[in-house]
């Protein structure tokens, strides 16, 4: 993925009105745009703009079939982007942490287990 699609998606997903129509395209795969517009308080041409972001992020599939044109979730630029950055960082943070706790637990003095008795009289 280069520096301009990652632009694309980032800016498509600034937008909460594409967000939430990302999450109902995602629970309802095979939707319509027609069937969208009542989720939503903003005219046809207006989400059929929004809705055109995310066609030209690839982050919506249309595939066109008579008339209509079912809507799905492709999800891969989002995973593209996860593992560039999560794969990136992960090992450092993981030898962080491991640092971290060996230095914990190294400097962790055992806790003295005590016990009350009663005396007996």
């Amino acid at each position: 993925m280069n520096e301009q699609q990652l632009d694309t998606v980032f800016l498509a997903l600034a937008n909460s009105s594409r967000r939430q129509l990302m999450d109902l395209i995602a629970a309802r795969p095979g939707c319509t745009l027609s069937q969208l517009l009542t989720e939503f308080d903003i005219s046809r041409i207006g989400l059929m703009k929004h809705l055109q972001v995310l066609l030209d992020a690839d982050l919506v599939i249309a595939h066109k079939q008579g008339r209509e044109r079912p809507l799905y979730l492709n999800a891969v630029p989002l995973q593209l982007i996860h593992e560039r950055w999560s794969e990136q960082y992960r090992d450092f943070w993981a030898s962080q942490l491991t640092r971290l706790k060996y230095a914990v637990e190294s400097q962790a003095v055992p806790a003295k287990i005590t016990t009350k008795t009663k005396d007996k009289a």
